[in-house]
C-alpha cells in the first residue's frame, strides 16, 4: 500500500507547519493526546497543532517496512499493517501511544526480547528541529547523531513528523503458553531461556513472591478455538487459570489494553456490574487515562487519603535491569515497594542498542519491570521518598529508568545517566536557542 496522493498531502502539512514554527519562540506540541505520567507545571510558549499528522502513508510488507506520521496512535498504525499481512516490529501495550511519541520515548512490548525497544525498529525519520528545519536522519547518514539521539528526548530535540519503521509478517492467531513457577531464579533462568528459543513473544508476570507466569506465543495458522478479554473475561487472570490459549493476532496484540494491563481495577472496571456498565467500548486505555487525569485535576484520591490518615505516593515505573540483576531488583522491588502484579518484559540486544546515547544500555539480555500503582503508609515521608529508592536501586544494579513518569534525580546524576555530554552536542545542534527546552527541566523539574 504506498500512494503518491498521502505522501503529497503530507508535504502539505509539512510546509504549513514550518510557517507556523516560524512565528513561534518557544514553543511545544498542541496535540490531543498523552501518555506521560507526571504532571507539569503550566508555561507560556505557543503550541504547533500537529494534531493533523495522524496518517498512515505507506506499508510496504514485502519490503518489511511502515511509513507513518508521528501523531499516528498504534491501533491505527497496527489496523494499517494487519490489512496488508505484517505489524510493527514492536508495538507499544497501549493503543492511544503514538508512533512519534514512542520514538521520542521508550516503547517496549513482548517481541522486544528480539527486536530491542521501538526506536531500534526504526529506519529513517523526518524531525522538525528547534532550529525550524526539517531534516531526514539515518543512521548512515549527516544527520545519524540526531537519528540515534532522538530516542529518550521526549521532543526536546525536535518533533518525528514521519517515521519508517521494520515490520514483521504475521499470521491469523496467536497461541500462548503459560508456565508458573514458585522463586525468582527459576523465573529468570526459564526466562532467559526462552528468549534463546523460537517463539515470536515473551513476556510475563509477577503475582507474589512465590507466583510468576512465563508467557512465551507463537503465530498459527489456525485454531480450534479462539478467547476473547475485550470485554467480560479479563486477560492477566487467564494467566492463572489456564497453560495454553489462542488470540486473534489483532486482540493478542491489544490483549493488556483493555484493562490496563490490572490497573482498570482501580476505576472499578473489574466489577462485573461496573464492567457491563462502562461497555465493550470504553474499556480501554483511552477511558482509564481521562479518569485518571480528571482526578488528578480534582484531587479526588489526594484528598480521601488525607481524611483517612494515609501519606500516598504514586509509582508508576518501568525499568530494565541486566538480567543477572532482575533476581535481586525484584526481592528490593517486593521488600521495600509491594506494588503487586508486576509486568516482566525481556529486552534483547541489538547492534544498534549501543548507539543511543540518551538511553544507553549495555550488551546482553535485559529486564523490564512495570509497576504501576500507589504506595500508602501510615507514617509520613519526604515527596519522592518511594520513586527515589527505585532509582537509586536501578543505578546500582546497572540498569536504567524510563522517564514518561515522576522523576527525583539530581542534576548530574541524571546528565551522566543519560547522556548529558551527547544531549549538550546534539542541542548546540538542531535547537540552539533552547526553543524546545530542556530534558532535565521537563522530565524531572516538570517545566
Amino acid at each position: 500500500m504506498v500512494t503518491e496522493a498521502a505522501y503529497a498531502e503530507h508535504e502539505r502539512r509539512c510546509q504549513a507547519l514550518r510557517a507556523a514554527l516560524a512565528q513561534a519562540g518557544r514553543f511545544g506540541l498542541g496535540k490531543p493526546t498523552s501518555n506521560l505520567f507526571r504532571d507539569r507545571e503550566a508555561t507560556i510558549k505557543r503550541r504547533l497543532d500537529v494534531r493533523e499528522f495522524d496518517h498512515v502513508l505507506a506499508v510496504n510488507g514485502s519490503a518489511g517496512w511502515v511509513d507513518a506520521e508521528g501523531m499516528v496512535p498504534y491501533d491505527v498504525l497496527t489496523d494499517a499493517c494487519l490489512a496488508q499481512g505484517v505489524m510493527p516490529a514492536v508495538v507499544p501495550q497501549l493503543k492511544s501511544i503514538t508512533l512519534g511519541g514512542a520514538v521520542a520515548g521508550v516503547g517496549i512490548e513482548a517481541t522486544s526480547f528480539r527486536y530491542g525497544l521501538v526506536h531500534e525498529t526504526v529506519l529513517e525519520v523526518d524531525v522538525l528541529t528547534g532550529a525550524g528545519e526539517i531534516v531526514n536522519a539515518r543512521p548512515d547518514n549527516e544527520h545519524a547523531d540526531l537519528f540515534h539521539g532522538l530516542a529518550n528526548s521526549y521532543g526536546t530535540l525536535g518533533y518525528a513528523l514521519r517515521v519508517r519503521a521494520a515490520t514483521l509478517p504475521v499470521k491469523h492467531y496467536v497461541a500462548v503458553e503459560h508456565r508458573r513457577f514458585g522463586g525468582a531464579d527459576a523465573f529468570f533462568a526459564a526466562l532467559a531461556q526462552a528468549c534463546a528459543g523460537d517463539a515470536d513473544f515473551v513476556d510475563g508476570v509477577v503475582f507474589d513472591a512465590g507466583t510468576m507466569v512465563l508467557s512465551t506465543a507463537r503465530f498459527v495458522d489456525e485454531a480450534s478455538y479462539v478467547s476473547d478479554y475485550t470485554f467480560e473475561r479479563i486477560y492477566y487472570r487467564s494467566l492463572l487459570e489456564r497453560e495454553l490459549d489462542v488470540l486473534t493476532v489483532h486482540d493478542y496484540l491489544w490483549r493488556w489494553d483493555t484493562d490496563w494491563f490490572w490497573c482498570s481495577k482501580n476505576l472499578g472496571a473489574q466489577r462485573p456490574w461496573l464492567r457491563r456498565l462502562y461497555g465493550r467500548s470504553r474499556l480501554n486505555s483511552r477511558t482509564y487515562t481521562k479518569l485518571m487525569r480528571l482526578n488528578s485535576r480534582l484531587g479526588l484520591t489526594r484528598a480521601l487519603d488525607r481524611l483517612s490518615g494515609w501519606h500516598r505516593e504514586s509509582v508508576i515505573q518501568d525499568v530494565d535491569l541486566p538480567i543477572e540483576h532482575a533476581g535481586e531488583f525484584l526481592a528490593f522491588l517486593l521488600r521495600e515497594i509491594g506494588i503487586l502484579p508486576v509486568w516482566i518484559c525481556p529486552i534483547g540486544a541489538t547492534p544498534l542498542a549501543a548507539r543511543f546515547p540518551l538511553f544507553p544500555r549495555r550488551e546482553g539480555l535485559y529486564v523490564n519491570f512495570g509497576f504501576w500503582d500507589v504506595v500508602r503508609r501510615r507514617e509520613a515521608h519526604p515527596p519522592g521518598h518511594f520513586n527515589r529508592l527505585v532509582e537509586s536501586e536501578v543505578a546500582r544494579l546497572h540498569g536504567i529508568k524510563s522517564l514518561y513518569s515522576d522523576s527525583y534525580y539530581a542534576a548530574d546524576e541524571f546528565w551522566a545517566t543519560y547522556g548529558g555530554d551527547a544531549y549538550r552536542r546534539l542541542k548546540a545542534r538542531y535547537d540552539p536557542q533552547g526553543r524546545l527546552g530542556d530534558l532535565y527541566a521537563k522530565c524531572v523539574l516538570r517545566q
